[in-house]
């Protein structure tokens, strides 16, 4: 890891010696970094990550040889390295992106889609940013495959292993009121997500709302990733639908997401709110409203500060807040700032958090029962 005051040397992957040649000049013009190499396909991109031991790697994902995906798999299970992907948004490259996320890549910056000139510079804060954010994030060999095993219902899916003594959750009783959970995410979030909402049963008796910090060209094929681990149903939300129990509703990356009173999802694509488009304070404001003692927010891994706001209300309203803890969080900028509100009632690691979901909605499932006794 680079420290304080020290140059923060990349690795520049990419399979384009002109896009080699753009990416090496943009990162040259920050006095703090530095290119101590560069890679024209993953093999080259392994073999440089060890004897170079550079503090991040840059990487493309479609190249010969060795993709950036199989690079990446290699770079994270047998050399730990900061990886920032840097890709197109077309659909093969967008697939490829998220599967570089789960195995374990830091972050990603979109190459423009003006193919003609490539300019970089429209994303050269961008991704200078990213570059000295993953220089100091605390790497671990993330790479290895999650247990799979294949849907007793037969739907084909490959689902990740239920966590270990998940409680049995009742039958939702027809009341018209239900838990609604609020999972909010940045740097880092595809990954953790993936180990977490998995895990859920597919008659889950709550509405999960998840806001990932994404791009709009994004969003779309991570619900669809999602929906090929998750027993629950997975969908990215819809203006004007009506939540239900049993699904997990992916924010659209260009629109923030509330619910109205009636318990219908209002999408808008106003302006970004504290640098963020999708806001999950909105969003976990919203639920707080709505369901009060049966909202529940959920705030991962990511850099800044949102959430934090929301955590206080769905607090206040007398909901439930969990926090994922430093330990195996990318970044810990999120989940710190809700917990200095004081409105997090449980910190826990990522591999117990949906345990930590489900023993709430159990909670507060059984609350009518007890109150009727």
């Amino acid at each position: 890891m680079s420290g304080n005051g020290t140059q923060i040397r990349v690795l520049v992957v990419d399979d384009s010696a002109f896009m080699r040649k753009v990416l090496g000049g943009i990162i040259g013009t920050d006095p703090q970094m530095t290119v101590v190499g560069v890679a024209s396909d993953g093999r080259e991109a392994v073999s440089q990550a060890e004897s170079l031991h550079p503090d991040v790697i840059t990487m493309d994902i479609n190249m010969p040889v060795m993709d950036g995906l199989q690079a990446t798999e290699h770079i994270m299970t047998r050399n730990p390295r900061p990886i920032v992907v840097v890709s197109s948004e077309s659909r093969e490259s967008t697939n490829g992106t998220l599967r570089a996320l789960e195995l374990g890549a830091v972050d990603f910056v979109a190459k423009p889609s003006a193919a003609i000139d490539l300019d970089m510079g429209t994303v050269r804060d961008e991704l200078l940013k990213k570059i000295r954010m993953a220089s100091k994030v605390r790497v671990v060999r993330t790479a290895s495959r999650t247990k799979v095993s294949m849907d007793p219902a037969g739907t084909g899916k490959t689902l990740i292993q239920p966590a270990p003594q998940l409680p049995s959750l009742p039958a939702l009783q027809a009341t018209g009121k239900f838990p609604v959970v609020v999972v909010a995410a940045s740097t880092g979030g595809p990954a953790t997500v993936m180990q977490i909402l998995p895990r859920l049963p597919k008659d889950f008796p709550a509405s999960i709302l998840l806001i990932q910090h994404m791009p709009a060209a994004f969003t779309s094929q991570y619900g669809r990733q999602l929906a090929e681990r998750a027993g629950m149903k997975v969908k990215e939300a819809v203006h004007q639908e009506t939540i239900e129990p049993g699904t997990i509703y992916v924010c659209p990356g260009s629109h923030h997401m509330r619910i109205s009173p009636a318990g219908r999802i209002q999408l808008d694509d106003g302006p970004r709110i504290s640098g963020y488009r999708p806001c999950a304070d909105l969003t976990m404001e919203a639920v707080a409203l709505f369901a009060g003692p049966l909202a529940l927010g959920v705030v991962l891994t990511g850099m800044g500060g949102d959430a934090a706001q929301g955590a206080r209300a769905i607090k206040k309203a007398g909901g439930f807040v969990i926090a994922q803890d430093e330990t195996t969080s990318t970044i810990f900028g999120m989940p710190a700032e809700a917990i200095k509100t004081g409105a997090v009632d449980k910190v826990l690691p990522a591999d117990q958090i949906s345990d930590g979901i489900a023993r709430r909605v159990l909670e507060v499932l059984a609350v009518p029962h007890r109150s009727r006794a």
